[in-house]
């Protein structure tokens, strides 16, 4: 597959929006190369702040300007903007349903090398959290172009997450993306594979190491877990009888959580989780660390074949 950066494809899409609507304002917190809001600022100068090492005042600036009328973007790593400044993000943003959109890179543990203080695994279950957040995690940087230029149209705070490695294309260039729907990627009949991020192009690679085996395996992508797209679970559970749920994230909260509560209120079925567990994870490159913490597509191929035998 072709490889494309979601973080750049987010700065490239935030000057076009910025031509678009002049009253799109971005921050970032002196992290604008690595985020690459540093397109944004070199066009937008009297509309980009860089709020320095100062995250929690960059939530409160963000919601000042929201509530004057602005529509703000505010980006820095995951780990600094979800993390750091849960308290800001439930009391600024969340409670009062101002208009920022928090996107932010260097999520999961494919940062690599920063080591676990800056791999983020917490994140979707925090910003799930939060009453009002609107929550996405896109598959590829088509995706997220996508996914951005509806947040800018949506009214509420969003939460994107974003990469920092280049990761697969799984889209073709003229994908639409739509909130809360996910999307079936590759029909299948005897399980479901529902992932979200860069879980979704190794979902596809353990379908086609499946099919081989003569398992026929759907793949979704979740992009959306909040709002869940919940009518597409309960169909997948229904016609394929088992579902295993792919996600860069600890067990905890995020996806394998939400599609789990489902499952069980309204089509009970096998299901087995490729995440995280219950650990954090050390310094490496970022695909020597997915090997050994078992996020990959051969991982996924061995819960499918144990939700299979358990149907």
């Amino acid at each position: 597959m072709d490889e494309a950066s979601t973080r750049e494809t987010y700065g490239k899409t935030l000057v076009e929006l910025g031509r678009q609507n002049k009253d799109i304002v971005v921050m970032d917190a002196d992290l604008s190369p690595s985020t690459m809001t540093s397109f944004f600022a070199r066009e937008f100068p009297e509309r980009f702040f860089n709020c320095g090492l100062e995250e929690q005042n960059m939530i409160g600036i963000a919601a000042g300007l929201a509530a004057s009328g602005k529509t703000v973007f505010a980006t820095t790593f995951v780990v600094f903007v979800v993390c750091r400044c849960f308290d800001q993000l439930r009391l600024c943003l969340s409670q009062p349903k101002l208009n920022v959109k928090i996107v932010a890179t260097h999520g999961g543990i494919t940062v690599g090398e920063d080591g676990s203080s800056h791999h983020s695994i917490e994140d979707l279950a925090l910003c799930c959290a939060l009453p009002g957040f609107t929550v996405v995690v896109p598959a590829d940087a088509i995706e997220a172009a996508e996914a951005i230029r509806v947040a800018a149209s949506d009214d509420g705070p969003f939460y994107i997450r974003l990469s920092r490695p280049k990761t697969p294309i799984v889209y073709p260039e003229d994908y639409h993306f739509t909130l809360g729907k996910a999307v079936t990627m590759r029909q299948g009949t005897d399980a479901t594979v529902m992932a979200v991020g860069i879980m979704v192009a190794k979902a596809l690679e353990a379908a086609d190491i499946l099919a081989r085996q003569d398992i026929d395996c759907r793949v979704i992508n979740m992009h959306t877990l909040k709002p869940l797209d919940e009518a597409i679970i309960v169909k997948a559970a229904s016609e394929t009888g088992a579902i295993i749920v792919a996600e860069e994230h600890l067990s905890q909260g995020g996806l394998g959580s939400r599609v789990a509560q489902t499952v069980a209120r309204e089509k009970p079925v096998p299901m087995e989780f490729v995440n995280l567990g219950d650990r954090y994870a050390s310094s490496g490159k970022a695909e020597e660390l997915l090997q050994r913490y078992g996020l990959t597509a051969r991982d996924i191929e061995e819960s499918v074949k144990s939700a299979v035998k358990r149907k």
